[in-house]
């Protein structure tokens, strides 16, 4: 009986978060005061796929790594190594609107204040994708690195998943 109240709970906060994010990704329009212009940001994105070997001792190994970075001007930067061999270097050239989009929801969010760190994959998983993010945003950083949440049993902040999904869909502007 505990069980369902502490999920009822725990979800409180979370619908909460996403009332908030989702209208700032859906909104075409950028309120005046989310950013102005000496907000500066920059990007780095990384998507790691990771799978696990036994051996003499375990060892977790990179397949695929994904980086994105991403320039206040909009200029974009996409590089792939696959087993080990790295791809050429992609570049796009990203809308301003959407970087003020991106700012904006960083911004007025709260995203720079997030007390998370680091959310482990579970012992028992062996195939995964780890996720990290690197924001930049008028000289305060913040890192955030996080496992696919199939492969955790924390709970990952809506407005982190929100931001990650952002980003992989720039990735695969670069795929097309």
């Amino acid at each position: 009986m505990a069980k369902p109240l502490i999920l009822i709970a725990a979800s409180i906060p979370i619908i909460l978060a996403i009332l908030i994010a989702v209208p700032m990704i859906t909104n075409p329009q950028i309120p005046f005061s989310a950013t102005t212009s000496d907000d500066k940001i920059s990007l780095e994105f990384t998507k790691q796929h990771l799978q696990t070997t036994l051996g003499v001792t375990e060892r977790i190994i990179p397949q695929k790594i994904e980086i994105l970075t991403v320039s206040n001007e909009g200029d974009a930067r996409y590089l792939v190594t696959e087993g080990g061999i790295n791809q050429p270097e992609k570049i796009l050239r990203l809308d301003r609107d959407y970087v003020k989009k991106l700012t904006a929801l960083i911004k007025e969010t709260g995203f720079m204040h997030i007390p998370i760190d680091l959310i482990r994959a579970n012992d028992d998983v062996t195939e995964y994708d780890r996720f990290s993010l690197k924001v930049t945003l008028n000289g305060n950083t913040k890192q955030i690195q996080w496992a696919e949440q199939n492969a955790t049993s924390t709970l990952i902040p809506p407005l982190v998943t929100i931001i990650g999904s952002e980003l992989q869909n720039v990735t695969k502007k670069f795929n097309n």
